[in-house]
């Protein structure tokens, strides 16, 4: 299988990493300066798992079709990623996404139909540093991808072959979109809660008031995941309410990060889109509508 990551990334530079390790046909479309690191240094990942350095193939414009192509690209790159992977997208292709949220979904389904967009999802916290390489920040390399008609199923069994000899946590999903509902639903509450706090969750925790906002807010975004037909399974809301009630988690959501560092993020992708299903379903998301607003003033600072 002939597989295009669009992006050399965190996300693009460790998967695609894992499966080159493993002797799968993978190419990188990237722009011309990550393109001349990764000719230079080659691809280098620094992992719990065990660090990489292999030769990447790389393009800076697609111009032949793929059997897959794994999109990695942040949500604002959205619509330039659909048009650099457009000449990838043979009749026989079918794209993956490995975006936060699930608002992706529909663009994808729009611009490719959706018998051509499978679901895939990656719990992992990664950075790419200023000279290329790849930092795997803990044993954490979920990946999970299922198909979304039946006419992805073939796609699906070769990409689980390809995984197959590598150390990554994969597994397909029956319940691929429940799968994207149910971690859309937790990265809203975590961004949303540590962006507006301006703190880790162990420290809204530790003040007055912030056990019982986390859980409020929580409880905010599984009630829209619900209305929109993606009731979380009752293992994981415990599990999730645990996690977001804990006064010593040192957790904090990238999007707070991006914050801190005053760059843009993914807040109306992320919160933005739902706001607009709760307000579509009628759910009533007050602390998620305060959160928003506090990330759309730190927008305008930014483009300004």
């Amino acid at each position: 299988m002939r597989i295009l990551f669009l992006g050399a990334g965190g996300v693009g530079g460790y998967f695609g990493g894992r499966l080159m390790e493993a002797g799968a046909n993978v190419t990188f479309l990237v722009r011309p300066r990550r393109q001349a690191q990764l000719m230079e240094n080659w691809l280098r990942v620094e992992s719990p798992h065990g660090n990489i350095r292999v030769p990447a193939q790389t393009v800076t414009k697609a111009r032949k079709p793929y059997d897959l192509v794994i999109l990695t690209c942040k949500a604002w790159d959205l619509d330039a990623a659909i048009d650099s992977v457009m000449p990838a997208m043979g009749p026989d292709s079918i794209l993956m996404p490995l975006l936060n949220g699930v608002r992706h979904m529909e663009v994808l389904d729009a611009a490719f139909e959706r018998e051509r967009v499978m679901g895939g999802l990656c719990h992992m916290p990664i950075t790419l540093d200023e000279q290329g390489t790849v930092h795997h920040l803990s044993t954490i390399h979920k990946l999970v991808f299922g198909a979304r008609h039946v006419a992805q199923q073939a796609t699906v069994a070769a990409l689980a072959d390809a995984f197959r000899p590598t150390c990554v946590d994969w597994h397909v999903s029956d319940t691929i979109m429940l799968d994207l509902w149910e971690k859309y639903f937790f990265l809203a509450t975590l961004a949303g809660s540590t962006c507006l706090m301006r703190g880790s969750v162990g420290a809204i925790n530790r003040q007055p008031g912030g056990t019982d906002f986390m859980t409020a807010l929580l409880a905010e975004c599984a009630a829209v995941a619900t209305a929109e037909g993606f009731t979380p399974r009752p293992a994981l809301l415990h599990e999730y309410g645990a996690q977001i009630v804990d006064a010593g988690s040192k957790v904090n959501a990238s999007m707070a990060r991006d914050v801190a560092k005053g760059g843009r993020t993914e807040a109306e992708h992320i919160l933005g889109h739902m706001a607009v299903r709760a307000r579509a379903r009628g759910v009533a998301t007050p602390l998620l509508d305060l959160a928003l607003l506090h990330l759309r003033v730190h927008e305008e600072g930014v483009a300004s």
